[in-house]
C-alpha cells in the first residue's frame, strides 16, 4: 500500500501514521518481527490517536500491520530482557501498554482493525480494543500467555469475555493455541472475514461509509459503548445524554432531514 505523504509524528518508525482523506491510518511497521509491538510503539499509539481525535478531517481510524503476514504478533519479546526483567520494569512496561490500550478503547472516533496474518497476544488485545474487526480468512488469532508464563490483567480478560463470552475466553487462554479466521468469526471475535485479496478494499469502503455519516451521532454512540464497558457505578450517563441532545440541536440534524426529503446525500459538518 502506498500511504499518502501526510505524516503524524511518532516516537519510532515502527509505528506509521498517515492521513488519507477522512481515514486516519495507524500501521504497525515491524515486519521482521511480524509487526510485534515494541515499548516505543506502545508509547506512540496514544499520541497518534489524540492527534486524530483533534483533527476534524479524520472521521474513522484504521489500524493495520505492514504487509499481509501479520497484523501484530504481540509484544516484541526481544525487548523483554531490557524492558521487563525486574518487577519495576514490568510495572513500567505494563502501565505504558495499559494506558495505550485504554486510549484505544476510549478513543472518541470509530476504530477498525484490518487484520491480515498473525493477530497474537498483544496484537489480539489491540484488535479487541477496536470497535470493528475485519479479517482475512487466512488470519490467525491467539493469546499464548500461558505458554510464556505471563500474567494477564483483569481488564484484558473482561474485555475479551464481554466480546466472546467466558467459555471461549477460557478456551483461548487455557489452550494458548492459534484460532483460524473462521473460528474467530464463529466465536464473535471478528465482525467479518474475507479473502485476503479483498480485505483492504472492503475496509476502505466500510470506513468511508462510516466517514460519510454524522460525526456527532458516531461520537454519541461511541461514548455510550465506552460507558457500557465500565462498571455501572462509574458510568457517565449524563454525558451520554448531553451528546444525544447535541445531535438533535446540531446543524447536521437539520442537514440530515433536508437531505432525506430532497433524496440526496447529506453533507455533514460535525456541528
Amino acid at each position: 500500500m502506498n500511504y499518502p505523504a501526510v505524516p503524524i509524528p511518532t516516537l519510532t518508525d515502527k509505528l506509521i501514521a498517515r492521513k488519507e482523506g477522512a481515514i486516519g491510518w495507524i500501521i504497525f511497521n515491524n515486519p521482521e518481527r511480524h509487526n510485534a509491538t515494541s515499548f516505543e510503539m506502545w508509547q506512540s499509539l496514544p499520541l497518534v490517536l489524540a492527534a486524530y481525535v483533534r483533527d476534524p478531517e479524520v472521521r474513522v481510524i484504521v489500524l493495520r500491520g505492514t504487509g499481509e503476514k501479520a497484523f501484530s504478533a504481540g509484544a516484541d519479546i526481544s525487548q523483554f530482557k531490557e524492558k521487563r526483567s525486574t518487577a519495576e520494569a514490568v510495572k513500567a512496561y505494563n502501565d505504558t501498554a495499559d494506558a495505550s490500550s485504554r486510549g484505544l478503547r476510549e478513543c472518541a472516533k470509530p476504530t477498525i482493525a484490518m487484520i491480515h496474518g498473525y493477530c497474537i497476544g498483544g496484537g489480539a488485545a489491540i484488535a479487541v480494543g477496536c470497535d470493528i474487526r475485519i479479517a482475512a480468512d487466512t488470519a490467525k488469532f491467539g493469546v499464548p500467555a500461558a505458554r510464556l508464563g505471563l500474567g494477564y490483567r483483569f481488564e484484558g480478560i473482561k474485555r475479551l469475555a464481554s466480546m466472546v463470552g467466558p467459555a471461549f475466553t477460557a478456551e483461548i487462554f487455557f489452550t494458548g493455541r492459534q484460532f483460524s479466521g473462521q473460528e474467530a468469526l464463529d466465536m464473535g471475535l471478528v465482525n467479518r472475514i474475507l479473502p485476503a485479496s479483498e480485505v483492504e478494499t472492503f475496509t476502505r469502503d466500510y470506513a468511508n461509509i462510516m466517514a460519510n455519516n454524522a460525526p456527532l451521532t458516531l461520537a454519541a454512540v461511541k461514548r455510550a459503548l465506552i460507558e457500557l464497558n465500565r462498571d455501572e457505578s462509574r458510568r457517565e450517563l449524563a454525558l451520554c445524554q448531553e451528546m444525544v441532545d447535541a445531535c438533535f440541536a446540531s446543524e447536521d440534524y437539520k442537514e440530515g432531514q433536508a437531505a432525506f426529503m430532497e433524496k440526496r446525500k447529506p453533507n455533514f459538518k460535525g456541528r
